[in-house]
């Protein structure tokens, strides 16, 4: 089968994780964080995630001309993304600081640093290419890539902000959680949203009617950093290799419980393959 074209419009960040038994309260200093940096950024994570799952994956970001820049795109290459979409900036490299608890549970706070200077005009989406995006960026970036784009259009709104009229009209799926859903009341009538909800699965909703619904796969939770992430782009490969909305469901979930038994923000996964019904 030939691999789905999939362009991801998004951050790259170099992501300092500090583990933690408990959260410090307002306040507070805990003492037994233990820092480790890896490579993050939402963009890159999804497309890293699309790479691996078997998708053609070209990523549109940005990154300093710093070490850490250079690190993170000679790991983009090496997990098979297309990089010729990342920019190459005049400022740091994104930055993400990463606080996990003892369940997995996480805080983060996000430097934007090259990812707020992703020039528009340089914005290419392959002829037929899906796309799919998130927050992290301009909003700008992602309304020029969403009306470049001529194939699917997945749009995950996180962090959760307004949209304008002219993305809401152009997105074929959006992928929400709990939180996210709440926050964007326009998108509730949406042609279709995955909403996931955590330890009650998945569901997908088409104008505010349920088409289709997983349940959530137990898992030994690590981190939940690149969940839905991961969850995202595999819900996205999988509607692209045709799948049915319910299966395809379904292997996302498998996928995000995947994830969250990995301690990175870009988890090591199998192909699509080994998360479908065997039916499939």
């Amino acid at each position: 089968m030939t691999a789905p074209i999939l362009t991801v419009v998004g951050a790259t960040n170099a992501d300092h994780v500090v583990r933690v038994q408990r959260m410090p309260r307002p306040g507070e200093t805990v003492a037994d964080g233990v820092l480790v940096t890896q490579a993050g950024g939402k963009g890159a994570n999804q497309a890293v995630a699309a790479a691996r799952l078997g998708a053609r994956a070209r990523l549109v970001s940005a990154v300093g001309a710093d070490a850490a820049g250079i690190d993170l795109l000679s790991g983009l290459r090496a997990s098979g993304v297309d990089t010729d979409g990342v920019q190459v900036v005049d400022d740091a490299t994104g930055t993400a600081i990463v606080v996990v608890d003892s369940t997995g549970e996480n805080s983060i706070v996000v430097c934007r640093g090259a990812n707020g200077r992703i020039d528009p005009s340089a914005v290419r989406i392959e002829h037929g290419s899906a796309m799919l995006a998130q927050l992290e960026v301009d909003s700008e970036i992602v309304e020029t890539a969403a009306l470049a784009c001529t194939g699917l259009v997945v749009l995950n709104p996180s962090p959760a902000q307004p949209l304008s009229a002219r993305v809401r009209e152009r997105v074929d799926l959006f992928i929400v959680n709990e939180g996210e859903y709440d926050a964007l009341a326009e998108i509730h009538t949406a042609p279709l949203v995955a909403l996931t909800l955590g330890a009650e699965g998945a569901r997908i909703l088409r104008r505010g009617r349920l088409v289709a619904s997983a349940p959530s796969v137990a898992a030994r939770v690590v981190s939940t950093v690149g969940a839905g992430d991961a969850f995202a782009a595999a819900l996205t490969v999988a509607l692209l290799r045709g799948i049915a909305h319910e299966e395809a469901l379904r292997a996302a979930c498998r996928v995000g419980a995947a994830a969250v038994a990995d301690p990175r923000s870009q988890p090591m996964l199998d192909r699509l393959q080994g998360y479908l019904d065997p039916a499939s």
